[in-house]
């Protein structure tokens, strides 16, 4: 029996050895290749890009600086129209908010990109707006406000219309003058010839000698609302200039 037992031992031995190695081999022969799952893909951002400032192109938006979140855009009709719009846009986190399009008026002759006194076109550019003034009392404007009877507007305009009252709200553009003062400060840093006294006012009904005019509603408006703190520019040119 024992040696019965011993031959029986034997001979079970190599096919356990085999049927462990063999049956591991087999299982992996059989079972279909395992890939790594794919990882989870990233949720995609459903929110939309923030908007821009209409009629703006790449070049004239790189102007605006980027701590400023108040623009006014005077979009003129065509580089020789004294007729144009004015908007004032607002940052948002959405990006920029257009307000009301305003009708407006610019210099007889249209615009210029490189105003000189007395040439009746309007300078072209993105110009800060640090001042205000006129002729009438504050009427709660956030830029410092200079109060002063010097805002007078005698005689008649272009198109023989009055020019009483043109002065009684004004914005002082930054264009060939000192930010910081009086719109009446006839410091030119750029020198006379390059004109001056630039200024956003109150619309007389015909073209300027190089300001842009808007009605008197909407000049207390922009004076209520350009905040200094918001640090407000003006973008101004003729549309297919302002596209650029």
């Amino acid at each position: 029996m024992i040696r019965r037992r011993t031959a029986v031992a034997a001979l079970a031995s190599p096919l356990l050895l085999t049927g462990c190695g063999g049956g591991a081999e087999a299982t992996e022969r059989r079972e279909p290749s395992r890939r790594p799952a794919p990882a989870p893909a990233h949720p995609t951002s459903t929110r939309p890009a923030p908007r821009g400032i209409p009629g703006l192109g790449p070049r004239r938006y790189a102007e605006i600086p980027a701590r400023c979140t108040q623009a006014v855009v005077v979009t003129g009709r065509g580089r020789n129209s004294p007729h144009c719009t004015v908007v004032l846009h607002r940052r948002t986190p959405d990006g920029w908010q257009a307000g009301p399009a305003w009708p407006a008026h610019n210099a007889l002759h249209g615009w210029s990109d490189h105003h000189t006194s007395g040439d009746l076109r309007s300078p072209l550019g993105v110009y800060t707006l640090s001042d205000a003034g006129g002729r009438l009392p504050d009427p709660g404007s956030r830029l410092p406000y200079h109060h002063s009877g010097g805002f007078r507007s005698p005689g008649t305009g272009f198109r023989g219309e009055p020019l009483e009252g043109s002065f009684d709200y004004v914005v002082a553009i930054d264009y060939n003058r000192r930010p910081g003062t009086s719109p009446l400060d006839w410091t030119r840093p750029l020198g006379p010839e390059r004109g001056g006294g630039v200024w956003l006012h109150v619309d007389h009904g015909g073209p300027t000698h190089g300001c842009v005019s808007v009605a008197k509603a909407h000049m207390k408006t922009l004076l209520r609302t350009l905040d200094p703190h918001r640090h407000p520019v003006v973008a101004m040119g003729y549309a297919d200039w302002l596209a650029h």
